[in-house]
């Protein structure tokens, strides 16, 4: 399938970057399947990573582990496998779709949360849905975040103790705890790679549904790697000429402009274990509304 030149230059940066086949299958489950009842046919998902060039065999290697990590539910219907996302699964990503397509800075109120984890396996549990849910980390086993900023469910037995902070001394704790630098990089090259899809969209001859389904979920995946970690906080912590407005506003444009040919595409070659992929719900037209 002959590729616009936009699309194939992000589909050679993805070739080019180490493996995340499981990663990206669950953002196609999030972005597109979950919507639509959240199960989907083995050889739909084989179709779809067929189209960027990821082997059947990889696939379903990262597939099987993905259900041994407790990501994925496999349901048997005759010969045919379909997956589903796990209840663990699904509550953390659903725990991340606003964070992605809703985002919510925390508001400025003066003051500080601070988490003291206990060194083990307490730590190490806890680091990545602390991370995802946007708090920082200063030092080792100690975890900050603007009052507001939602204490994920695995680290509510640390301690917890508020405090305030003036401005001053609220940013010190900021540039010590999140790479914002790195940040605001990983903004600016999302711009720099996904800006030229806006004029491809718009051409006279418009877009097939393969590769609206393969430009949307491969911008979803980019946008939520960088956007997970950004600690959204509030504009007066932040550096001057903060990228992330600019970035979701382009990220929401193409992804309206991509969304009704790619459900197309999601039309025709999804498959649940009932037929057809039932219509989307309410929840996908409201992203990137607010």
């Amino acid at each position: 399938m002959k590729k616009s030149i936009p699309l194939s230059g992000i589909l050679r940066r993805f070739k080019s970057e180490p493996s995340r086949t499981g990663s990206l299958i669950i953002t196609f489950y999030g972005d597109a399947i979950v919507p639509r009842g959240g199960s989907i046919w083995l050889g739909t998902l084989l179709q779809f990573l067929g189209m960027i060039g990821i082997d059947g065999g990889v696939v379903r290697t990262s597939v099987s582990r993905l259900a041994a990590d407790g990501w994925l539910d496999r349901d048997k219907a005759g010969r045919k496998s379909f997956y589903r996302l796990a209840k663990s699964g699904r509550e953390r990503f659903e725990a991340a779709v606003e964070h992605v397509y809703n985002p919510r800075p925390a508001r400025w109120e003066g003051k500080l949360r601070f988490l003291l984890i206990g060194s083990g396996a307490d730590r190490e549990a806890s680091r990545a849905a602390l991370s995802e849910a946007g708090f920082g980390s200063p030092i080792p086993g100690t975890w900050i975040a603007p009052i507001g900023i939602k204490v994920p469910s695995i680290a509510e037995g640390a301690i917890h103790v508020e405090a305030s902070a003036n401005r001053e001394m609220a940013h010190r704790l900021v540039a010590a705890s999140w790479p914002l630098e790195n940040t605001a990089s990983l903004y600016e090259d999302f711009l720099k790679t996904f800006a030229p899809l806006e004029s491809w969209i718009g051409q006279a001859n418009g877009t097939t549904p393969a590769d609206a389904i393969l430009a949307r979920i491969l911008m979803i995946h980019h946008y939520r790697r960088v956007l997970l970690r950004d600690p959204l906080l509030p504009e007066e912590l932040l550096p001057k000429n903060w990228p992330a407005a600019e970035a979701r506003h382009l990220c929401a444009r193409i992804y309206r402009g991509l969304l009704p040919m790619s459900e197309n595409w999601l039309d025709e070659f999804g498959e649940s274990a009932t037929g057809k992929l039932p219509r989307p719900g309410p929840e996908l037209l409201r992203r990137f509304k607010n």
